[in-house]
């Protein structure tokens, strides 16, 4: 669907965000999180990486259908197999990369609970085994599976097969702060997804920084699973009620295009990303001063000792 260039020198009316940031400047305070400059610039919309090479696969798969329908009546059943055992090996490779790319974005995180990646190569390897029986007798398509599912995984990668961050970290909060965070990050996504039925592009940009600076408190936490029980209410309450206002906001304002109504959930998210930004700051300053704390403690001791 075709969108309209937002940019500095378009003809659209100033958004409140960019209001937003003057105030900020003016103030000597820094700009908002995850802004062009912020730590999670790519967070949200980011293009799957190896995405070109999946897309390549799906359209790989297909060229399957050519010997099932030229082969001959004996062709057919193990074309149309190959086919679709090539079909859902991309469909696989592709969640699995999504979730290999999610695992690497994170500073704690399990590892994925099905080896998608690796069960595409399984796949992929037996649906070249099925072509390839198509024309070739004896143990031969098995070599042809075999080398086909090692460059699967030469392509692709294997999957994580171990948790991330867990190290010198008690287990049952590190499930604690992956759980919570991935239900926070579905309710972003689905103020994200929300948004689009509203058709304004300057909308989707503003519940894009808001994300960004909730996925900021999202990384912080998972750095010190302690501060989970202080931010619980922000990944759940909060997100929660801002992801149900934004579904209401967007079925209303696509029909109304109210702009009472989008200043008020502009305003909104201007109160939800300075909170959950102050939150973030409170919970890194409640860091650092534990640290000052274990320091001071630790060379006390050591004064003593001396």
């Amino acid at each position: 669907m075709a969108q309209r260039f937002g940019g500095k020198y378009s003809p659209e009316p100033q958004r409140r965000g960019d209001g937003d940031e003057r105030r900020r400047a003016q103030q000597g305070q820094p700009p908002a999180t995850g802004g062009p400059e912020g730590p999670n610039r790519f967070d949200g919309k980011r293009p799957i990486r190896k995405g070109a090479r999946v897309n390549f696969f799906f359209f790989v798969s297909l060229t399957m259908l050519i010997p099932a329908f030229s082969g001959g009546p004996d062709a057919l059943f193990p074309g149309l197999g190959a086919t679709a055992l090539l079909l859902l090996s991309a469909w696989l490779t592709r969640e699995g990369t999504r979730a290999h790319q999610e695992y690497d974005d994170r500073r704690i995180a399990r590892r994925p609970a099905i080896p998608r990646k690796i069960f595409g190569a399984v796949l992929t390897g037996a649906a070249l085994a099925l072509a390839a029986s198509i024309s070739q007798p004896g143990l031969l398509p098995l070599a042809f599976g075999a080398v086909g599912g090692l460059l699967h995984l030469f392509a692709f990668g294997p999957d994580p097969l171990k948790d991330k961050g867990a190290e010198g970290i008690d287990s049952f909060q590190t499930d604690r702060v992956a759980r919570a965070v991935d239900e926070a990050e579905r309710l972003v996504a689905g103020m994200k997804d929300a948004i689009l039925r509203a058709n304004d592009r300057a909308l989707e940009s503003r519940v894009d920084r808001f994300a960004d600076t909730a996925r900021a408190m999202f990384r912080t936490i998972e750095a010190d699973p302690r501060d989970l029980t202080s931010a619980r209410k922000y990944l759940s309450v909060y997100l929660a009620g801002a992801r149900d206002a934004t579904v209401k906001f967007a079925d209303f304002y696509a029909q109304s295009r109210d702009q009472k109504a989008r200043a008020e959930y502009e305003a909104l998210l201007a109160d939800l990303e300075t909170n959950f930004a102050s939150r973030t700051r409170a919970l890194i300053e409640d860091s650092r001063t534990d640290l000052d704390v274990e320091i001071g403690v630790l060379r006390e001791r050591l004064q003593r000792e001396g």
